[in-house]
């Protein structure tokens, strides 16, 4: 089975720590081509910064960094561990600082470009990309929350809601617990409501909803 995680947009954050400012962007690429050019826009946006430190993984390819002119091991590997961390790749992150005349120190800097990047990704939101299978539950109101609740119990995901006379879900499963799913549904129901398998997808799909300040 295959599963990994991407960013499922592209963000911007700032932070600001003793007059330093701190500008973090993530951006989700395919290849390492499309990360440069991300690094490059970015360089020429803030050309006037003191340092534009970035970091990028991409999904079985290169994984690269740069402290950009900071103390080396300050910026940009502090940054990529804030990703693999969350097991994040085909992610693309630059933390441009402008300087405020205070000095952070190694241990700073490393704070401040961790969580820089901390926040940009969380900013972004998180998606799944792996093979699921699309289901319809058609089910009673007063069903509604009780399915809805079960869905996400098996790592499901509800993708919409049909209000009708009745309801239906629109579901997204786990390739794996798909079959498990429609035959507890059947259960937990006492036999109402039967689940319609609609197809399957390899497709990415929000994990961890964006954080908004």
């Amino acid at each position: 089975m295959t599963e990994y995680y991407i960013p499922t947009g592209s963000s911007q954050t700032e932070l600001v720590e003793k007059r330093s400012r701190f500008i973090g962007q993530v951006w989700r690429v395919e290849s390492e081509e499309e990360a440069r050019a991300r690094i490059e826009e970015t360089k020429k946006r803030y050309y006037d910064a003191r340092h534009n430190c970035w970091c990028y993984l991409i999904q079985d390819g290169p994984v690269r960094y740069s402290d950009d002119g900071e103390p080396q091991g300050t910026a940009g590997q502090p940054m990529l561990g804030v990703f693999q961390k969350e097991g994040v790749v085909n992610v693309c992150c630059v933390v441009t600082r402008y300087f405020g005349g205070i000095l952070l120190g190694a241990g700073g800097l490393v704070r401040a470009y961790t969580q820089s990047a901390k926040d940009a990704l969380d900013a972004a939101g998180i998606s799944v990309v792996r093979r699921w299978v699309a289901q319809e539950v058609p089910c009673t109101y007063a069903q509604f929350e009780g399915i809805r609740r079960e869905v996400e119990s098996f790592g499901g995901v509800v993708k919409e809601v049909d209000y009708g006379s009745d309801v239906v879900l629109s579901v997204l499963l786990p390739e794996e617990r798909a079959e498990a799913f429609a035959a507890h549904v059947l259960d937990y129901s006492a036999g109402t409501v039967e689940v319609l398998t609609a197809g399957e997808a390899f497709q990415d799909v929000p994990w961890k909803p964006a954080k908004t300040s």
